[in-house]
């Protein structure tokens, strides 16, 4: 007996009792129609009558066999889309209006969906009647006081009318910021109120002017809707492929770059910039003179609004480029024009500007060669495209693949203007200064730049002789112009500079 034990005892798992075999069942039992209710029974939470009055708001593993179940939950997830949806499109519809249309009487609300677990739902502070508001001060009565003898009030008690004032404040603009003054119990005067209430109007009409010049105006970096729409244009036409972005900003014009793509069996480059001139009249009011002494534009600047001026200006640029571009001169080649936009072939390599004159660091050699270069185109400017820079500077020069490139030529003119030499004398100064502060021992002064890019032979030293005797070239020319209509500064048929006519006195 005692050894029977042992060897049961041996025969023991070390890791438990043994879990034992379900026993075998016939084919008949496992399709049974009773086995299948019983198991059915048991794995069904709900009982067989289901309660309709249950919280909805099950989790998703929970299951159920009621159909009148399924049916509710169901309606009431699609009732939770459709809120969301219709949310949704109300913010859109919306957007930043002050004034705001609700959609919640269209929302599929439930008895049984909480109110505060949508983050979307409007707030009830929105509505009149709010709990924290302070309370308005009491009106007086149409007989205008209240009280009688002496503890009568009137309309016009200092304290009554200083409330009233600090109510009043709520109907100031959104935007006011009036803080909680019928909280504070603050009074204010009569004339304290009228200053604020002028200055907000003020205000008002300032940020009106404001926000619809920048409607109807190219800002700082950016476009107006009726320019992005001609940009647009350019891009659906396939004269650009794409605007990657802005490269430079000037008073006058933003530029962008973009990719070329093709234009009447034209090719265009394959890099681009687009000079947008501005359409913001600030920049162009004093400076008219560019243009309307003009002789090219004189007769239709003056037939011109203000705005269509500015598509003047995009015109004259995309003219003084084309006479440029045939004399052989670097600059920039002319591909289209659209009312203020003008396309330009792009200076520069893979998205890349080429560097101003002002900012490029270039060798003592390449600084000579520079400076030779523009003596020489400013020559030809002058001799073969009669026109003067008027505002060339080493900030409007560009050193690309070796050579000095001429831009932004929107307010050249030429030396017929009345102030055409003038102009020539300042560009004449500012190269000057340039190249000399630059070390370059060959750059002449500006006395003897003017008359070598001129032809004329004015002898002075003093800066307040040269520029007299060059106001008394330009008065004797106009005044000619003025007496018999022609101008006494012409080309020759040789190509020699324009020279003064003294024979007509």
């Amino acid at each position: 007996m005692d050894q029977l034990k042992v060897t049961t005892e041996e025969t023991k798992s070390p890791w438990g009792a043994p879990v034992l075999a379900p026993a075998p069942c016939s084919l008949a039992d496992v399709m049974s129609e009773q086995l299948a209710r019983e198991l059915h029974e048991e794995s069904n939470p709900f009982p067989e009558i289901p309660d309709t009055d249950l919280d909805l708001t099950c989790t998703p593993e929970a299951e159920t066999s009621s159909d009148l179940m399924l049916a509710q939950m169901l309606q009431m997830e699609f009732d939770r889309e459709f809120d969301t949806q219709l949310r949704r499109e109300e913010r859109k519809f919306n957007g930043d209006s002050k004034v705001s249309i609700s959609f919640e009487n269209y929302r599929m609300v439930h008895p049984y969906e909480d109110s505060d677990s949508s983050e979307d739902e409007v707030d009830w502070q929105d509505t009149r009647h709010d709990p924290y508001k302070a309370d308005k001060p009491t009106t007086i009565p149409k007989k205008g006081f209240v009280g009688k003898g002496k503890n009568i009030t009137t309309k016009h008690d200092e304290e009554v009318c200083g409330r009233k004032n600090t109510a009043r404040m709520d109907n100031f603009a959104p935007e006011v910021q009036v803080g909680d003054g019928i909280g504070m119990d603050l009074k204010l005067s009569n004339h304290v109120y009228n200053a604020l209430k002028r200055h907000c109007d003020t205000e008002q009409r300032r940020s009106a002017r404001l926000h619809e010049k920048k409607e109807h105006s190219t800002a700082e970096q950016a476009v107006d809707p009726r320019t992005r729409l001609l940009m647009y244009k350019m891009v659906n036409a396939g004269i650009l492929e794409n605007i990657n972005g802005c490269i430079s900003t000037g008073k006058e014009s933003v530029v962008f770059h973009a990719n070329g793509g093709s234009f009447e069996e034209k090719i265009v480059p394959e890099e681009c910039v687009l000079k947008v001139f501005k359409t913001t009249l600030n920049e162009f009011k004093n400076r008219d003179k560019y243009i309307k002494d003009d002789y090219r534009f004189k007769d239709r600047f003056s037939k011109l609004n203000p705005r269509k001026i500015i598509r003047l200006w995009a015109e004259k640029e995309m003219h003084n480029l084309s006479r440029m571009k045939k004399a052989g001169i670097p600059c920039p080649e002319v591909v289209i024009l659209k009312k203020h936009i003008l396309v330009m072939s792009f200076i520069g390599k893979d998205h890349v500007p080429a560097p101003k004159l002002k900012d490029s660091t270039l060798s003592s050699e390449d600084m000579k060669k520079a400076y030779y270069q523009v003596l020489n185109i400013m020559q030809r400017l002058y001799q073969d495209c009669n026109l003067v820079h008027a505002d060339l500077s080493e900030y409007n020069m560009l050193w690309h693949d070796g050579q000095v490139w001429f831009i932004d030529v929107s307010q050249s003119i030429e030396p017929t203007h009345p102030h055409g030499l003038e102009f020539l004398f300042r560009d004449c100064r500012n190269v000057a200064k340039f190249f000399q502060k630059a070390g370059v021992a060959e750059a002449l002064n500006v006395f003897e730049l003017f008359n070598t890019v001129s032809g004329l032979q004015i002898n002075s030293d003093n800066e307040a002789d040269f520029l007299a005797q060059i106001e008394a070239l330009e008065k004797r020319n106009e005044d000619h112009v003025q007496k018999s209509g022609k101008k006494i500064f012409t080309d020759t048929s040789d190509g020699s500079p324009p020279q003064l006519n003294t024979d007509d006195d």
